[in-house]
Order: C-alpha cells, then structure tokens, then sequence
C-alpha cells in the first residue's frame, strides 16, 4: 500500500510531495468499476483510464480508432471505482491535435461528464500550448514523451527513443518545455536508463516510467499485461505479476465440462 495511507485522497500536491520525499508514485491502468475498486483498494496512487483499451479491451491493432466518446465511457466506469486514488484520462488520437480551443473543451470533458481529476497527452513541444491552456483552465496535465503510440506510424513502429545524443538533447528540452508549460508530471515510455535517469533529475515535477528504468519518479503499466490477460504480445518491460490468462481458461474449462456432465449445479447451488 501506499505511503500515504488508505483514506488519504491522492492528488496533484500529494503526488509532488511524494517526489520531494523520495517515495515512489504508483500507477496502473484501469477501464472497468470492478478493476477499478480492485486496485484501488490494493493501493494504487494513480488510475490511468488509458487509451491502450483500444487494444487491451476494444481489440483493435492500435490505440488510433478510440474516440473520446469511447474514453468517457470507461472513464465514467473507473471513477465510479476509485475512491482514493487520483483518475486521469487518457486524451485520444485527434482530441486535441487539431486547435487548442477543441483540446480544452475535450480535457474538460473527463472531469466535468466522467469526474476524473485530469488528463494524459502525448507529445513535445508541440503540444506546449496545449498543455498550457489546459492546464491554466484547472486541469491537471500529465505529459507523455519517448514511446508515444497514437505517433507510432511517425516514429517507425514501437522501438526506444532518445537514443543518439540529438534525440538524447530534444527529449531533455521537450521535458524542461512540458515542465514550464504547466504539467504537473510526466510519463517516459521506452527511454533508455540513463536519460531518464537525467531527465527527472532536471525536473521538479515527477517522472512516470514504463520501460525508462527504476530512477523514475514512479512506475505504470497495463493491468491488463501485468495481470497476464493480454497475450496478444508483451512489451519487453512487462513484468507479469500474475497468468490470469492461464486461471480464466482453466476455470472456463472446468466449468463447461461441469455443465456438460450434469456436475453443475449440484444442490448447493439449487434452490429446494
């Protein structure tokens, strides 16, 4: 469990405090009520309702088909969940890159119509403005840089950023930019060690990784790849903490022949 105790509402503060103090930031994502509670009551600092449910729940090849109505839903869900721990949601693919003004009205959608407490979006410097605006309408911004999906067919596929000392010096300058732009943290997604490692040194505000090594701020991964649900394909920073997976067809198996052989239900599960 966290540091900060069962009952303590996490938020922006509490998250900036937690790097003053040393203490890691967890997270995870979430896309249901029932997964939700779950973690939530296990813990966790941070619920992210990612866009990732595109693949990991939607079973689309990519995050780019979800829509924000798509992400309001399952953040609705979510919210309904978490008591203590801080909601963000995920900005999908084109619901705020085409004008700064389309991109506050959807940010204020997952806190006004899904009562999440703020948003995640990908991207650099250019989406400085963005950030900015969003953020100095009330809403917490996470940003995203290294690895960021709904860029994929841009960056040439899922592979490590930041590597050479150019993209090494981009990614430290997006950072400082996002940093002043009003962010109050930021996920490094497939980042070699060391540079994340610099990168949230540089920083006052806090680091996410996934696949950017331990001398971040905090840690995310899918639930649904930590869990062992998801076996589409497992990112090389997936530790499985758990096969569910394996558990559910086993269950589902047993349980089919129970029906099939008259085992299920028996009297304890009829009504005499």
């Amino acid at each position: 469990m966290s540091t900060q105790g069962k009952l303590n509402k996490i938020t922006t503060a509490v998250i900036r405090d937690m790097k003053k103090k040393n203490q890691k930031v967890t997270m995870l994502t979430a896309y249901d009520y029932g997964t939700a509670a779950v973690v939530d009551e296990a813990g966790i600092d941070i619920i992210l309702v990612g866009d990732s449910l595109g693949m990991v729940v939607l079973g689309y090849d990519s995050t780019l088909p979800v829509t924000m109505e798509d992400m309001i839903h399952h953040t609705k869900a979510v919210c309904r969940g978490a008591k203590r721990a801080m909601v963000l949601g995920d900005m999908p693919f084109m619901s705020y890159q085409a004008s700064v003004d389309e991109a506050v009205r959807n940010a204020g959608r997952f806190l006004q119509e899904a009562g999440a407490h703020g948003v995640k979006l990908e991207g650099g410097r250019e989406v400085a403005e963005v950030t900015r605006r969003i953020a100095s309408a009330g809403i917490p911004v996470m940003a995203h840089l290294g690895l960021t999906p709904q860029s994929v067919h841009q960056l040439g596929g899922y592979k490590v950023q930041g590597k050479g000392d150019a993209a090494a010096k981009r990614m430290i300058e997006d950072a400082g930019i996002l940093e002043e732009a009003g962010a109050f943290a930021l996920v490094l997604e497939c980042v070699p060690v060391q540079l994340a490692r610099e990168i949230t040194e540089s920083l006052t505000i806090t680091t996410i990784g996934i696949g950017a090594g331990v001398h971040c701020d905090g840690q995310v991964l899918v639930i649904n790849d930590m869990l062992g649900i998801f076996e589409r394909f497992t990112p090389k920073f997936v530790k499985k903490y758990a096969n569910l997976n394996l558990q559910m067809k086993e269950a589902v198996r047993q349980y089919c022949d129970e029906v099939r052989t008259g085992a299920f239900p028996d009297d304890a599960h009829s009504f005499m």
